[in-house]
């Protein structure tokens, strides 16, 4: 009876450590559109002035990895842990291969320029950690990652990628 105790007992633990060593972030999601980088601390003294601050060099880069489908990004979701969120009203396809960057600040959306302004000048990421969310139209997760400053960003610029 202790022999299958102890066998059972190491069985359980190495399931348990299988488990914990796959990290949260390693669900794929069935979606063509997925987060490509964030740029999540602006360069230099972060300023949430309307008119001469530095949000719109906060950005998050989304980028469509299919190799054959189109994406309309109208209705797309993008939130924060805190629950910020920016919703693509416009209509603003990408073609496969295609990214746009969503910036913080005030602009003028441009798919030439492949940029979407959030028209808030507010920084919406956490400069030492934060948790990014993209939901599809329908609700369902399209991408999920999350950061820390120390330990998601090596080289300390304020820049991660993710989808290369």
């Amino acid at each position: 009876m202790r022999i299958r105790l102890v066998a059972t007992t190491a069985v359980a633990a190495g399931a348990l450590t299988a488990l914990s060593a796959v990290p949260a972030q390693a669900a794929e999601y069935d979606s063509a559109l997925k987060i490509r980088g964030i740029q999540y601390d602006a360069p230099g003294s972060d300023s949430n002035r309307c008119s001469g601050g530095n949000t719109a060099a906060e950005y998050l880069t989304i980028e469509n990895y299919s190799r054959s489908t189109t994406v309309n990004l109208k209705g797309y979701v993008v939130k924060d842990a805190a629950g910020n969120r920016f919703t693509f009203t416009a209509s603003h396809t990408l073609q496969p291969g295609d990214y746009v960057k969503l910036r913080g600040g005030n602009g003028a959306d441009s798919d030439s320029k492949n940029v979407v302004y959030r028209d808030n000048c507010n920084f919406m990421w956490n400069n030492d950690k934060d948790t990014i969310y993209v939901y599809k139209p329908s609700g369902s997760r399209a991408d999920v990652h999350s950061y820390t400053k120390r330990g998601s960003d090596a080289d300390g610029n304020g820049y991660i990628t993710y989808h290369g």
